[in-house]
């Protein structure tokens, strides 16, 4: 549940945009932050936007049970082709989902795309923690326990070992920074989260 800490602290982050902001979350999966958005701005809209329609059949279920039908919608689309005009939302989020895009440069130039100007970018990714022994031991519990872990409670692990291969596969910090400037992005940060085991970045378009 460290998570939901992690997603809150990120959603303080866009405590300055308008009340009636639009806000869109990519990759929202089953709408955990397109939720927590909604309740964190009492009068904006929030849009969530999936490749997976069984993630999203969930997610309509949770937003049903916390009646916010009328402020959350989700659809099944592209985050590299996002089906929204220019210049769109206030506020683009995604939370543990651009470590799958296909081409994270291109995800990003999407953001960059769809929103307002001025509007903010919040990513949340997980990531490796920089010094030891921190480090270490996360890359053990990652590569070790959690499959371990997965294969006892679930009877199998690919997906527990996906997670710490996926990872990897992101920028990590700066590199991470860099990449968001490349994509127009100005004022661009990061804030560390749990010892390093997450990064929330931010920037905004000019």
């Amino acid at each position: 549940g460290i998570d939901l800490r992690w997603r809150r602290r990120a959603l303080r982050l866009m405590a300055d945009c308008p009340p009636q902001a639009h806000v869109l979350d990519m990759a929202t999966g089953t709408a955990d932050l397109a939720i927590m958005a909604a309740r964190a701005l009492p009068q904006a809209r929030v849009t969530g936007i999936d490749l997976s329609a069984g993630m999203l059949r969930i997610g309509k279920e949770k937003v049903s049970r916390a009646r916010l039908n009328d402020r959350v919608t989700l659809l099944q689309g592209d985050c590299l082709g996002l089906p929204f005009p220019d210049a769109s939302f206030e506020v683009v989020t995604a939370a543990f989902g651009v470590r799958n895009f296909e081409d994270l440069a291109a995800g990003l130039a999407e953001m960059r795309r769809v929103l307002k100007p001025g509007g903010r970018a919040v990513i949340l990714e997980l990531s490796r923690p920089e010094r030891e022994p921190v480090r270490t031991l996360f890359r053990f519990y990652m590569r070790v326990l959690m499959p371990l872990i997965g294969r006892l409670l679930s009877g199998h692990d690919r997906e527990y070992r996906y997670l710490p291969a996926s990872i990897g596969e992101v920028p990590q910090g700066e590199a991470m920074l860099d990449l968001l400037r490349a994509s127009g992005f100005t004022a661009c940060t990061r804030e560390r989260y749990t010892l390093g085991t997450c990064t929330c970045y931010t920037g905004r378009k000019p």
